[in-house]
């Protein structure tokens, strides 16, 4: 009797305990701190590890936050702190028994951001000019859409590939015309990557969804799912990031070829399309070389603590390369590569069509004349 009145209290009373423990859950807060002293710093082990690491009793005062004023001693293993600092505390209350505690959650690194965001803003407009200035404008702009429309949008649950793709052809057009001005050069650009994305959009789809992502490689992409209760489509948010990430260098080349292709045409007018398409191309492939080697290695820099963390493992390679932590990483370089070399022939094409005019009987006549004088000179030799 007592096993089936077990089983009765756990599908009727479990859930009103779960309901119940809600109400009564912790309370979390953060708040500012400054260091007024460092009481004490010894090495000692981290808990559960054989790891020595630097532990230190500070005396903090809250300077901001529901506890200003107040003075505490904590114990530190984050971060090393020395009088004067300051930093965030997390200051936990517990629902069940009234309990808190305080922790040590952050550096305060605001000062230290917004110096070097006005060393870059400095340089950028001494060195770069007005072209600097029309550079930082359409940075502002790219972060506004990425920040106030692409945010909000997967947040309110709108497909994350759609509206990256969306986002980014408004920060191409955003970006590409306010730095470069309107004119052919630039529309040409700016058509050739959204060709480009679009492309890249539908090859990142297949593999992503290919390789069996799920898109939950990374902690972030966990507590996002969660918080969410699933209601943010994960694999979007990955492929919208895939996206999102070959904007910069995709900008940097077709902008590059666009210009190249106009060079040539104003050098010599009367060379035909197809020829002025080939030097281009030949421009375009050094760039490539250089651009996606700068791809690879970015993706390898960021990854670097995790590849020491696998390589000691003992694990074999293709195990390693298998787990989606790197293959999402792997993929999400290939299909960025992929669309940086695509992007040559794609922008090179639409401008070369974009900027040349017909050509008259005249600049026949002119071509014409210069192949046949060039073909004398090699008979000649």
């Amino acid at each position: 009797m007592s096993k089936y009145f077990f089983i009765l209290f756990a599908f009727v009373g479990f859930p009103f305990m779960v309901y119940g423990a809600d109400l009564v859950g912790d309370k979390t807060t953060t708040e500012k701190g400054v260091v007024i002293e460092v009481i004490n710093e010894v090495s000692a082990k981290i808990p559960g590890t054989d790891v020595i690491g630097i532990e230190q009793t500070l005396e903090i005062q809250i300077i901001k936050g529901e506890e200003k004023g107040k003075i505490l001693q904590i114990v530190n293993d984050y971060n090393i702190f020395k009088s004067g600092d300051e930093l965030y505390i997390t200051h936990n209350i517990r629902g069940e028994d009234g309990f808190e505690s305080h922790i040590v959650s952050d550096a305060y690194r605001i000062p230290t951001l917004v110096l070097f965001t006005i060393l870059f803003i400095v340089l950028v407009i001494l060195i770069g000019g007005m072209q600097g200035v029309r550079g930082l404008l359409s940075l502002m702009g790219s972060l506004a859409l990425i920040l106030f429309v692409l945010l909000p949008s997967i947040t309110a649950g709108y497909s994350p590939v759609v509206i990256s793709i969306v986002v980014s052809s408004f920060i191409i057009i955003l970006g590409s015309y306010i730095t470069h001005g309107f004119n052919k050069t630039t529309t040409s650009a700016v058509i050739g990557m959204i060709v480009t994305v679009m492309v890249t959009g539908v090859l990142a789809y297949v593999a992503v969804h290919s390789a069996k992502l799920t898109g939950l490689s990374s902690d972030e992409s966990v507590f996002l799912n969660f918080n969410s209760r699933g209601q943010i489509d994960v694999v979007g948010v990955l492929l919208g990031g895939i996206m999102i990430g070959l904007l910069g260098v995709l900008y940097d080349i077709a902008i590059g070829q666009a210009i190249a292709v106009e060079e040539l045409h104003t050098i010599a007018p009367h060379i035909s399309k197809f020829l002025i398409y080939k030097r281009a191309i030949r421009i375009g492939r050094e760039h490539i070389g250089a651009l996606v080697n700068t791809l690879a290695i970015a993706y390898l820099g960021a990854s670097l603590p995790l590849l020491l963390l696998f390589s000691d493992s003992g694990t074999e390679v293709v195990q390693i390369i298998n787990r989606e932590v790197f293959s999402a990483e792997i993929i999400r370089t290939l299909i960025g590569s992929i669309g940086l070399v695509l992007a040559v022939p794609i922008t090179t094409l639409i401008t070369v069509y974009v900027l040349f005019r017909s050509k008259s009987k005249a600049d026949k006549k002119v071509i014409e004349k210069e192949m046949e004088e060039i073909k004398n000179h090699s008979h000649s030799h």
